[in-house]
């Protein structure tokens, strides 16, 4: 089975690729900060646009990040479904007692276009980088050890359990099970999730025994070197002055206005 990895195009050639991981990781983390406390609407889908032409510079493949965004949209709509119709303001439309009000339209669409172009960035962060070669990055950047580890065994051993549960499914299809709305195919359901976590546990254990057997201290361990060079310092400077540029111009056109 094939599964999704973040990083399958990691090894193409752009000037995001290119950018030093560390450098890439701060960056791309303070847009994602000022994107998401944007209050002005008409700034958040300039963000967005910001967005989209740094994922056209990455020239990763439009249908590997849409795919992914298309379910954070999925995720997202329904607020703007209900912040239309709860928020008080001036009304729209309204039909048969329900009205949708200008205010909620508004609120709701701002939180889309916050998390899109959050999405965005954090896959194009993402997705130009190999994630060994992110994790040795957050390392250095002195994120908390535990924190490191726990996110990188959850990345290598999510796609193993996703594994062990597609097997586990197949043989219960073999036997003859067919999953229903029903009280048994759910009690069924049930058992397959509680023998998954106990196998899940019990690797848990042997993977901790097998690294401990081999020196683990704890403490992730790399020879990795990342060097910064000029060019990285000109994409910082550049990315983040155009991001604060976009900022203040929210702010002083109000004022001149």
């Amino acid at each position: 089975m094939e599964y999704p990895e973040i990083d399958k195009y990691a090894l193409l050639k752009s000037p995001i690729h290119k950018f030093d991981p560390r450098a890439k990781i701060l960056t791309f983390s303070f847009l994602i900060f000022l994107f998401v406390f944007v209050n002005d609407l008409k700034l958040a889908v300039i963000n967005l646009l910001f967005a989209v032409v740094l994922l056209l510079i990455s020239r990763l493949p439009l249908r590997f990040v849409f795919n992914r965004i298309r379910l954070v949209f999925l995720f997202v709509f329904p607020i703007l479904v209900i912040m239309s119709l709860t928020v008080k303001g001036s009304e729209l439309i309204g039909i048969y007692g329900v009205s949708v009000t200008y205010e909620g339209v508004r609120y709701g669409s701002l939180i889309i276009l916050r998390a899109v172009a959050a999405v965005t960035l954090v896959l194009t962060m993402l997705g130009t980088m190999r994630f060994d070669t992110t994790i040795k990055a957050l390392y250095m950047l002195k994120v908390p050890g535990a924190l490191v580890q726990m996110l990188m065994f959850t990345y290598r051993y999510i796609f193993v359990l996703l594994e062990e549960f597609s097997r586990m499914c197949r043989a219960m299809s073999c036997k003859g099970f067919v999953l229903k709305a029903n009280r048994y195919a759910l009690s069924m359901l049930g058992n397959v999730i509680g023998m998954l976590i106990v196998k899940s546990y019990e690797r848990s254990d042997r993977v901790y025994k097998s690294m401990i057997s081999k020196g683990y201290t704890g403490n992730p361990m790399t020879m990795t070197r990342f060097n910064m060079v000029a060019g990285d310092y000109a994409l910082i400077v550049l990315i983040i002055g155009i991001a604060i540029l976009l900022r203040m111009y929210s702010v002083i056109l109000p004022v001149v206005s």
